[in-house]
Order: C-alpha cells, then structure tokens, then sequence
C-alpha cells in the first residue's frame, strides 16, 4: 500500500514540476527544452531524486548548477500546491536517455540498407 501512495506522490510532484519549469527565469536553464523524465521518492518523504531530461543546447556542469540554484522555490512551491507532511528534498539528476535515442535513431535513419524490392515486385506479379 505505500508503494501505491509513493507513486502517486511520484506522479503528483512531476505534474507540479513539468508545470513550474517553464516559468524559471534562470539563464542558465534556458536555451532549449527540459522534461521531467521520472521522480523517485524516498518512503520517508524527506527526498525526492528528479530525472531531467535536457535538449538542445545546454552545458552540463551549468545546468546541474542553474537546478540547484532553484531546487528551493520549486520545493517551496510544491510545499503550497500539495499537501504533504514533508516537502522532499530535491535532488537533480540529468538524464541523457532521450537524447541517446535521439541520436540512435538518426544513426539508424541514416544507414543505407536496401530492401529486396526487385524479388517482392516479381513474386506480386507471379500471383496475378
């Protein structure tokens, strides 16, 4: 039953999130697109590991510090949209896993395989 409560708590502070990272004013966060990729929140409620997903053009070392900068308004918000004992802690964790895809997909896009279409023409003419 707390996995349950857990998970709702997860999906409720990446609603909250998703809706306040747009309106961040830090320079620092802007330039491209952030996405909330998951949450993961302790049993204790005290911490909460945040997955970001970056695209475009960011710098690594900028954007964990822009994401700590304003780790305290975002928890101070999330204190006054959802009603929890504790506010977690937030911890940012960049994730490169869509971006990898991103760049796997073009990969694959770009690979010049070529389909037997001479045999599937004349087997098409065969059944007719």
């Amino acid at each position: 039953m707390a996995g349950n409560r857990n998970a709702r708590i997860n999906e409720e502070i990446m609603k909250c999130l998703a809706e306040l990272l747009p309106g961040l004013k830090d320079p620092r966060l802007q330039g491209g697109m952030l996405s909330i990729v998951r949450c993961e929140t302790t049993p204790d409620l005290r911490w909460c590991k945040v997955y970001i997903s970056a695209l475009g053009q960011f710098d690594q070392k900028e954007l964990k510090r822009g994401l700590k900068s304003v780790s305290g308004f975002l928890r101070r918000e999330l204190a006054h949209r959802m009603t929890l004992r504790y506010t977690p802690e937030l911890v940012f964790v960049i994730d490169d896993s869509i971006s990898y895809g991103v760049h796997i997909s073009k990969l694959i896009r770009e690979l010049d395989i070529r389909h037997d279409e001479e045999d599937g023409e004349e087997t098409d003419e065969d059944e007719f």
